[in-house]
């Protein structure tokens, strides 16, 4: 199917609305617009410079854990929630009781995203797969009770109070099955000659598109994206996550997505896709060289430390991992009575390494300010 005849699909008259049934997408595709082909280069070389970095970094999955837990608060962002990438990084204990519906959120889709990724060993990319990870991303928050791992049985809609005033109303629950098994299949299909780049953006407006869950999909959906890239090979470590450019360019994202429902225009969305993946890329790949230099700058300053210098690198990993910490939190880590992890921080800060951030007596938290600032900015 050429994307320049494409035809996204109809609308159903149902008992009192009209439901968006799509076209299937398991099958060859082409295109004549040659700004695709350039995107699709300039993507792809970025996409390579990045996993380039992701194999020699060492630890590199330290900072992974960073860009993962970076993507759930801005994907959970994009859905409402009002949690920052500090109050993320710790644990409940620490965040105000009305701030912690929010928190768990966040704190379920970075469970779903490692279990997701670890599954992969194992499992290839799936419905099952995709099941699993949002009956781990409803669990005690809102959304709970609407079906958790399960594809929907009833009609949802998006925006508006209702199906009488929704901006956009998804397939009948009845089709959901089938159109997520030619989704599944289109992820697998040998057969089907279209590259990863293009395959996974029609596969990400497709599954937003049947929203098959009563709540949830747009997290899954995005979920998807990285998911596809790690289960086929294109990177070897879960390192591209595409919702902060979803969330910085709101609008344009929901625009291109609908776009494509109203006017069949799947040009203007894969174009859009390839670019979030070049500029994503392309920001992932410097934020690994900042971290390369601040390691070796960090590991500089802990080397005058003396005899304590295995204690100060062995707190740099921890920090790495979990750059917002208490020093009750740093004692459990490294297995260090509490007096020894305050003179740590004592000496991490002397470095400039660590900042007292609550201005409290009792109960403070520490950061490695310059580190988590390459994932705030």
């Amino acid at each position: 199917m050429k994307f320049e005849t494409f035809k996204a699909g109809r609308r159903q008259q149902r008992l009192q609305y009209k439901s968006f049934e799509p076209t299937p997408v398991n099958h060859d595709w082409t295109w004549e617009d040659p700004t695709i082909h350039l995107l699709l280069e300039t993507a792809n070389r970025a996409l390579g410079e990045l996993n380039a970095f992701s194999l020699i970094v060492p630890d590199i999955d330290l900072f992974i854990r960073m860009h993962l837990v970076k993507e759930a608060q801005t994907s959970s962002r994009i859905e409402g929630t009002q949690t920052g990438i500090d109050e993320a990084l710790l644990s409940e204990e620490h965040i105000r009781p009305e701030k912690r519906d929010d928190w768990r959120e966040v704190r379920n889709y970075i469970e779903a995203l490692n279990d997701s990724i670890a599954a992969l060993a194992s499992l290839p990319l799936s419905n099952r797969l995709l099941r699993q990870a949002h009956e781990v991303l409803m669990q005690g928050v809102r959304g709970e009770h609407k079906q958790p791992g399960e594809f929907r049985r009833s009609q949802n809609w998006i925006g508006g109070s209702s199906l009488a005033d929704a901006a956009f109303i998804p397939p009948h629950h009845d089709g959901v099955p089938e159109l997520m098994s030619d989704l599944e299949q289109f992820w697998h299909n040998d057969a089907v000659t279209v590259p990863h780049l293009v395959r996974v953006a029609i596969s990400h407006y497709q599954f937003e598109t049947i929203h098959p869950f009563l709540d949830g999909n747009g997290r899954i959906g995005r979920l998807l994206v990285p998911l596809y890239l790690v289960s086929h090979g294109i990177l070897a470590k879960p390192s591209l996550y595409l919702s902060d450019f979803f969330e910085r360019n709101r609008a344009s994202y929901y625009d291109a997505l609908t776009r494509v429902r109203m006017s069949n225009d799947l040009i203007h969305w894969v174009r859009f896709f390839l670019n979030g993946v070049a500029e994503t890329a392309t920001k992932g790949r410097d934020v690994f060289r900042q971290i390369l230099l601040l390691r070796t700058d960090a590991e500089e300053r802990v080397a005058a430390l003396g005899k304590r210098v295995p204690n100060a690198r062995a707190a740099l990993s921890v920090l790495y991992r979990c750059p917002v910490i208490a020093a009750a939190d740093l004692a459990q880590e490294l297995s260090v009575s509490k007096p020894t992890a305050h003179a740590l921080i004592r000496d991490l800060e002397s470095k400039g390494l660590l900042v007292e951030t609550t201005g409290q007596m009792r109960d403070r938290l520490y950061v490695f300010d310059r580190y988590l600032k390459l994932f705030v900015n």
